[in-house]
């Protein structure tokens, strides 16, 4: 078989999904249509509809898109049927019904930012920073009945340095899936639609990787300063990690609580010699705060209706912050 007779739906949604569909548009694979999520109201009334990531590259390229509501509709499922696709890649999607992975001749295979059975679920790649792992990746696999629990096609490994953030794993992993996907489809084509998948082990300590939601991203200033560390980073530059600003002692009271962000820290590897979690102190132009074992450096953040600055500039402008914490 040659690559321009295997008929392909893609799918996906955000920037991450783009670098795969990209991989395969410019080598020359038979992409006859991409799926994506509806367009999405923004702005404060939500009167503006944003188009996916994927939309906009898929319509560049004059590419059929289908943005079905419901994945089991049956005006979409008969426009699905009506492309004759040999095979369906999604990247970073929605869970799909059988009827929908079942539908090619040689099924559907997904590409995946962790390296499973570890980091199933909606964010494999904030919860592998957040947990300080050195190493993460990722993985294709058939879809089957369960989230992220097929078997196995390939898998690549990608380093996590220690200063790290979340933004540059995502972009590492992007490049990295847009060439699993890509491999994926020629072993696909080589062997004829009769690849060879191993099943996940199910023997593991597994890590989740659940959705996240602003109240996941509140910052626990009782945890180890790594726990901290990388929690910060698991989570910058988006959605961004937070904390409550508040007065103590005699200023306590006067003034209002407020939300501060963070967005970069730095260990000190400083014993707190008993400060309590949360006990913030300015220090040579450097901004410290209790963890639960060691001092950790707020190196950036964002306070209340300002924009993101460094710890420094935000100390020029704030003289008391000895009178506040952080909860």
């Amino acid at each position: 078989m040659e690559k321009k007779d295997l008929r392909i739906v893609f799918m996906g949604t955000p920037d991450f999904a783009v670098g795969s569909l990209k991989r395969l548009v410019e080598n020359g694979y038979n992409v006859v249509a991409v799926v994506t999520q509806p367009d999405k109201p923004v702005g404060r009334h939500g009167s503006v509809l944003r188009a996916s990531a994927v939309k906009e590259y898929a319509l560049e390229h004059g590419l059929p898109v289908l943005q079905p509501v419901k994945m089991k509709d049956e005006a979409f499922l008969e426009e699905l049927r009506g492309y004759d696709a040999d095979l369906q890649v999604v990247v970073a999607f929605r869970m799909l019904p059988e009827v929908v992975w079942a539908m090619p001749r040689f099924g559907t295979f997904n590409v995946h930012a962790a390296l499973l059975p570890q980091y199933r679920g909606a964010a494999p790649i904030n919860w592998a920073v957040i947990n300080g792992e050195t190493t993460t990746g990722v993985t294709t696999f058939f879809l089957d009945h369960d989230i992220d629990t097929g078997k196995i096609i390939m898998q690549r490994e990608f380093p996590i340095p220690d200063d790290a953030d979340v933004e540059y794993v995502y972009d590492g992993l992007m490049e990295l899936g847009a060439g699993i996907c890509q491999d994926t489809v020629d072993l696909v084509i080589e062997k004829d639609g009769d690849v060879p998948a191993q099943p996940q082990r199910e023997d593991l300590s597994l890590h989740a990787a659940p959705k996240i939601f602003k109240e996941t991203c509140e910052i626990d200033w009782t945890l180890p300063a790594k726990r901290v560390y990388d929690f910060v980073r698991g989570l910058s530059p988006y959605p961004g990690t937070w904390t409550t600003l508040s007065p103590r002692g005699e200023a306590e009271g006067k003034n209002a609580a407020s939300v501060l962000k963070v967005f970069r820290t730095a260990k000190t590897n400083v014993a707190t010699g008993g400060a309590a979690p949360g006990t913030l102190k300015a220090e040579h132009g450097r901004l410290l705060v209790a963890t639960g074992d060691e001092w950790l450096e707020i190196v950036e953040l964002q306070a209340a209706g300002k924009k993101r600055m460094a710890a420094r500039d935000f100390l020029n402008g704030f003289k008391n912050v000895e009178e506040h914490r952080v909860s």
